[in-house]
C-alpha cells in the first residue's frame, strides 16, 4: 500500500510538471507574438532568407493548421508554419521559423542525433502503443505482461533524451542565424531566446513526465508484485 500511495504522489507531480511547462510555453508565446518586430518580417520572411542563405532552396515552407503546429519534415523537406506564425511579424513568429530552419540546416548538415530519432521513430510508436496496452492488460491478468509493459516504454523516455539536443541545438542554429543576417535587432533576441527556451522546456517537462510515469508503474507493479 505504501508503494501505492507514492505513485500517486508522482502522478500528481508528473500533471504539475506538464501542466506548469504548457503554461510557461503558452503564456511566453502570448506575451511574445504581441511584440511586433522591428524588421517587419513575418515567419515565412524569416524562413525563406535563412533557408536561402544556407542554400536550402528547395524546402518549401508551407502554411498548415493550429497552433503551434509549426514543423519540420525531413522526409519531404518542408517546413510547415501554423498561420500565426507564417503570416505574423512577431517576436514569436520569427523565432519559430528560425528554429523550425534550425532543423533544416541540421537535415542537410546530417546533424546524427536528428538522424537517429528519425529512424527509430517508427518503432518508438509501436514500442509505446504496445507498452501501454501490456500494462493495461498486465494490471488485470498477468504482473509479467506489465513488466513487459514497463520495459517497452523506455523506448519513449530514450526516444525523448535524443530529442533534446535535436532541440536545443536547433534553437541555437535559429539564434545564430538571427543575429548573423540580422533579422532581429540585437535588443530583440534576448526576447527571442526567451520564447525558445519556453518552447525547449516542454521537450524537458514531457521527458520527466515520462521518466515518473514508468517509475509509477514500477511501484505499481512491486507492490501488487509483493
Amino acid at each position: 500500500m505504501e508503494n501505492l500511495y507514492y505513485s500517486n504522489i508522482i502522478y500528481l507531480v508528473s500533471f504539475l510538471i506538464t501542466l506548469i511547462a504548457q503554461i510557461f510555453v503558452s503564456s511566453s508565446y502570448s506575451r511574445y507574438k504581441k511584440i511586433l518586430n522591428s524588421k517587419d518580417n513575418t515567419g515565412y520572411d524569416t524562413a525563406r532568407k535563412i533557408l536561402d542563405k544556407n542554400n536550402l532552396e528547395d524546402v518549401m515552407i508551407l502554411e498548415t493548421k493550429g497552433n503551434l503546429t509549426d514543423h519540420y519534415d525531413p522526409t519531404r523537406k518542408v517546413i510547415r508554419l501554423s498561420t500565426d506564425i507564417y503570416h505574423g511579424s512577431s517576436i514569436a513568429s520569427v523565432a519559430v521559423a528560425a528554429h523550425e530552419c534550425g532543423h533544416a540546416i541540421q537535415d542537410k548538415e546530417n546533424y546524427k542525433p536528428m538522424r537517429i530519432r528519425s529512424k527509430i521513430v517508427p518503432t518508438v510508436n509501436l514500442c509505446t502503443k504496445l507498452g501501454y496496452l501490456a500494462i493495461v492488460i498486465g494490471a488485470i491478468f498477468s504482473y509479467k505482461l506489465m513488466e513487459i509493459g514497463i520495459i517497452l516504454l523506455l523506448a519513449l523516455l530514450a526516444f525523448q533524451l535524443i530529442t533534446l539536443p535535436v532541440e536545443f541545438n536547433a534553437s541555437s542554429r535559429a539564434l545564430k542565424e538571427l543575429k548573423k543576417l540580422k533579422l532581429l535587432d540585437s535588443e530583440e533576441i534576448p526576447n527571442a531566446k526567451s520564447m525558445l527556451s519556453a518552447a525547449a522546456f516542454t521537450y524537458v517537462a514531457a521527458m520527466l513526465s515520462t521518466l515518473l510515469e514508468i517509475l509509477r508503474y514500477v511501484l505499481i507493479f512491486t507492490d501488487r508484485d509483493n
